[in-house]
């Protein structure tokens, strides 16, 4: 029998990494701006900043990524009033003619897309020198150390969040809500879906119902997911979980508390539990996640 390979095609492939950044702005920071002649993303995994992309003025909240293309101005600003944001920020050259459908795109992530950059982080960090909290520094030095294939799977999960957006933005106007809702729609629910998240904010440390947030918002099951995916892109329990896995990040990295007493006060039944959902949503056991930040933070 005669086997005839077929040559697997590669559409899309990040050919060079210009800098990778982790850290958090300070509140009144301003950055003056800067255009290149690469593809950069801005991904905000804590509180709030806001951008200007050529003659857009976005502002950003946590869970969200902007893409900017070659040859566009951007600036960043922190409000002083808001809480200081923590930022990922990658540079990279990609010559895929696909890369064009993330002009101008700005997204909400979903639960897969995070775990993808949370391991493309853990992988950076491990495949290059520090420091990575220096938005001034852009030099890219291997570290000797690292362990094989990291630099590799660092692109590789760089590739499928980038095809993962291509994909979405193919989709627009489809399915996933967060795209398709108009400004109004929107709008229509925000103060009820405000009114629940300080609801859950409240609550970080019980274990809630859906049955309770449904009491709390004064709305069925069918409407309250209704709502909740509109204006979050998720259910209303994944929100609630999300919720306090974002509190045990900034506990973590206040370094106040043990693992156990974080997963304690967060409502979890065991240190197991609260190890597994975090691993889940960043990719990552808390552990690890901490060693990170010692890291960043020194």
């Amino acid at each position: 029998m005669n086997y005839i390979p077929l040559h697997l095609k590669q559409d899309l492939q990040v050919d060079e990494l210009i800098s990778l950044h982790y850290f958090e702005y300070p509140k009144g920071f301003l950055f003056e701006g800067e255009s290149h002649d690469f593809w950069e993303l801005l991904y905000v995994d804590k509180g709030e900043v806001e951008v200007r992309a050529d003659d857009r003025l976005l502002v950003l909240q946590q869970g969200t990524i902007v893409f900017h293309k070659p040859g566009e101005f951007h600036t960043v600003r922190v409000d002083s009033k808001h809480r200081p944001p923590n930022l990922i920020v990658i540079a990279f050259t990609c010559s895929s003619p696909l890369m064009e459908k993330l002009h101008d795109r700005v997204d909400v992530l979903q639960e897969r897309e995070v775990g993808w950059l949370s391991i493309l982080l853990q992988e950076g960090f491990a495949s290059f020198l520090p420091p990575f909290h220096d938005p001034k520094t852009h030099q890219i030095r291997r570290n000797p150390n690292a362990p094989p294939t990291s630099e590799q799977m660092f692109r590789l999960c760089l590739e499928l969040l980038l095809i993962s957006q291509i994909r979405s933005a193919d989709a627009a106007g489809g399915r996933d809500n967060r795209r398709s809702a108009t400004p109004a729609m929107r709008a229509a629910g925000q103060d009820t879906i405000d009114k629940l998240k300080a609801f859950m904010g409240e609550k970080l440390g019980e274990t809630l119902t859906l049955e309770d947030l449904c009491q709390a918002a004064h709305l069925g099951r069918t409407r309250l997911k209704e709502l909740v995916q509109l204006h979050s892109g998720m259910g209303p329990m994944e929100l609630f979980r999300q919720m306090k896995l974002e509190e045990a990040k900034s506990m973590i990295r206040e370094r106040s508390y043990s693992m156990t007493e974080i997963s304690a006060r967060l409502g979890y039944s065991s240190l197991h539990y609260f190890s597994r959902d975090f691993k889940r949503a960043t990719g990552m056991p808390p552990s690890e996640y901490a060693r990170t930040v010692e890291a960043l933070l020194g």
